[in-house]
């Protein structure tokens, strides 16, 4: 594995003094009760109400507007002005910059919201996830394989959680996604994977010719449907229903551009190849194939790098147990692997993704 800049020079050294480390190994051994604190902060209003409240207010005023116990009260903002996320002065308590982000960054928000609706329970059995190869993690929602075969029947807060982490990452990148695919003309194209037809939306909106067969399990293409009834270009949005991970389901053919966004990070390196070889002997000359991921060593910036590689371990103990959030090289292999040959990588699209344009090999 071959590092770029500022990962290669960030993660190649010691980041922290002594003391710091000491401070990080116990954020580390506390930190669902930061995570839940923190998340409390948001939901009962406190970390807005200091917002609101510039001049700063008394825990008996926080506790009154808030409607909690003194109690209660206390041992939140205890907890939070030791995390960092509020400040105290003469009897007062104030949002810190912690705290700010955590209230007004979508992406923090979002994060947050997927860690607790959809991880927090399951993540209790990573170690079994981790020895075993499966997602053993899932069980607190239902028995299905995957978290992709039960989607449709998870609660509706974990549901709604789950589809606002994917589609807020997805959807930033969409705008320059399509100037990128519709620059090669393609009158039709294979969305792999496409879920509830956003992608597909955003195509038939962007060119009023283009035809989109969405490619997807059939439950999957049932949501999509009901998502995508009413919408203009609907007529021009088709499904192809099957199970992409038996490895005797061919692709169908024809296409001018194939589409896999934010959808092998949800397979195994052996899975993703057999998926590539599939669509490369689906494809002619003429074809190009586009894989969008937000690889997690091509990041502008090292926090995203950081959450990316957090995220690799939902794909372990709720989504599948084998897959993550790539290394771009790895990807890459799989792609030589498959047949295939990358014309270019196009970076820093929307929050951090990067789309592979590929053809096959000739």
């Amino acid at each position: 594995m071959k590092l770029e800049s500022p990962q290669k020079e960030m993660y190649a050294k010691e980041r922290f003094s002594a003391i710091q480390a000491q401070r990080l190994a116990q954020e580390i051994a506390f930190g669902p009760i930061v995570f839940q604190v923190s998340r409390l902060m948001v939901k009962f209003g406190i970390f807005q109400m200091l917002d609101d409240h510039k001049e700063g207010m008394t825990m008996e005023e926080i506790a009154q507007k808030a409607n909690l116990s003194i109690y209660g009260a206390k041992v939140l903002l205890e907890s939070s002005l030791t995390i960092g996320t509020i400040l105290m002065r003469e009897d007062k308590f104030f949002l810190a910059k912690a705290g700010w982000f955590l209230l007004n960054d979508d992406m923090a928000r979002v994060n947050m919201d997927f860690n607790h609706d959809v991880n927090y329970l399951g993540l209790f059995n990573l170690e079994e996830a981790i020895l075993n190869g499966k997602p053993e993690g899932l069980k607190v929602f239902g028995t299905w394989p995957t978290v992709y075969e039960g989607l449709s029947q998870l609660p509706p807060q974990v549901q709604k959680s789950w589809f606002g982490f994917d589609h807020f990452y997805s959807d930033n990148s969409f705008k320059q996604a399509l100037e990128i695919v519709f620059s090669k003309h393609p009158k039709t194209l294979l969305d792999v994977g496409g879920n509830t037809g956003r992608w597909a939306t955003q195509c038939v909106t962007h060119n009023k010719e283009v035809e989109v067969t969405i490619m997807d399990l059939p439950q999957q293409l049932e949501m999509m449907r009901e998502q995508t009834k009413d919408l203009d270009g609907a007529d021009r949005i088709h499904g192809h229903g099957c199970n992409l991970l038996d490895k005797s389901v061919p692709f169908p053919t024809g296409f001018n551009a194939i589409w896999m966004s934010q959808f092998l990070d949800c397979f195994s390196e052996e899975e993703v190849t057999s998926i590539l070889s599939r669509a490369a002997k689906s494809m002619d000359k003429d074809s190009k194939l586009y894989i969008m991921e937000t690889f997690w060593d091509r990041q502008r910036f090292e926090t995203a790098s950081y959450c990316l590689a957090q995220i690799s371990i939902y794909f372990t103990a709720i989504a599948n147990g084998n897959s993550k959030m790539y290394y771009s090289g790895d990807m890459a292999r799989c792609v030589e692997n498959a047949g295939l040959r990358i014309v270019t990588i196009h970076d820093g699209l929307g929050l951090g993704h990067s789309i592979m344009e590929c053809e096959i090999r000739r």
